[in-house]
């Protein structure tokens, strides 16, 4: 799998804004709640950075935003009832892009892509490595050594979620077989990392937002962070990048955001943009969240949002190709895998 994008040019990328839009002269004035559908469990990374969105989007629109938990089938439950919704502006979802980018390839969710959707994205978030605090492994080779041999139990939030995307992308970048790794799949990261944090499974490769309170509270040991970079984050020792143990693992950001799917009148699209701008791009509440656990503050919307997200999307359709895990061909919606 190649994965194409460095996490270490987001920040520089974040900084990259448009001409700001008049903040006062909205066209959309909704006239009833917005349901935003998280299709994981609460308390995982999805629903913990939309939460901090969503206050920023009531506050701009002028009314209630509701945060919906629909979990299910890797997040596909969710987001299908955000496609089956009207399209009127007022049901939107949230999620990594790479997941409804590619749920069509996977099976998941037939017949849908990223041209589905107007993106919105807000962070960029790093997956990490880490086990339960009593486990005896102590550094990420000790880790891969007995994955090799032995039988460790890995939490995620299923296949298609981040920690089972970063479990299968170490599997095949590592030079032997690590059969021995057995991922337990639950209803979203945050349940994943506490099953880690209480010794239900050994190690979690969930996102580094959901497990800094677990590392904090000495509760989970983080052994590599799937960068270029070590991991910095305040009240916790810098984490190794998986670079220092597997130098040819190359790392792609992992966007995150909220999703609006098209057929909308498109005065929803041009207020959500010049909101987008004017409030969530220059935020303070989610630049302190991004700092504060361990993610990258990298809003952006439209085209550009368009550009960031391909290279993850192409990664992770064309990777499911590489393991097998196909049900549709990329090309089919649109993704053309690079020749190996």
């Amino acid at each position: 799998m190649k994965h194409l994008t460095k996490i270490a040019v987001l920040a520089a990328a974040g900084a990259a804004f448009a001409a700001p839009l008049a903040a006062d002269n909205h066209g959309w004035k909704p006239d009833r709640p917005i349901n935003i559908i998280v299709p994981w469990s609460a308390g995982g990374s999805t629903d913990q950075v939309t939460r901090v969105v969503a206050p920023i989007l009531e506050e701009a629109l002028g009314t209630e935003i509701v945060v919906v938990n629909q979990p299910g089938a890797s997040g596909s439950t969710g987001t299908q009832a955000a496609l089956d919704a009207p399209r009127d502006g007022y049901t939107w979802t949230a999620n990594a892009i790479a997941n409804n980018a590619t749920y069509s390839v996977t099976g998941l969710i037939e017949n849908t892509s990223i041209d589905d959707y107007e993106i919105y994205l807000h962070v960029a978030n790093v997956p990490l490595v880490s086990v339960n605090a009593d486990a005896p492994y102590k550094d990420f080779p000790e880790l891969l050594a007995a994955m090799a041999s032995g039988s460790v139990t890995v939490g995620t939030a299923g296949v298609n979620s981040s920690g089972g995307m970063a479990l299968a992308a170490i599997k095949e970048s590592a030079e032997g077989d690590l059969s021995g790794a057995r991922m337990i799949a639950y209803d979203g990261g945050n349940p994943a990392v506490i099953a880690a944090a209480s010794g239900e499974v050994v190690a979690t490769t969930q996102l580094a937002v959901e497990q800094t309170e677990m590392i904090r509270a000495g509760r989970l040991r983080p052994l590599a962070v799937l960068s270029d970079t070590p991991l910095v984050v305040e009240g916790i020792d810098p984490v190794p990048p998986i670079t220092e143990f597997m130098p040819d693992f190359e790392v792609a950001a992992d966007y995150f955001g909220v999703f609006i799917p098209k057929g909308a009148p498109q005065e929803v699209y041009d207020t959500v943009n010049q909101v987008w701008q004017d409030k969530v791009m220059t935020s303070e509440a989610l630049q302190s969240y991004a700092t504060d656990r361990g993610a990258v503050f990298a809003p952006s919307y439209g085209k550009e949002a368009y550009d960031r997200a391909m290279p993850v999307v192409i990664a992770e359709a064309c990777a499911r190709v590489t393991r097998g895990e196909a049900v549709v061909d990329p090309s089919e919606i649109g993704i053309t895998c690079p020749a190996e």
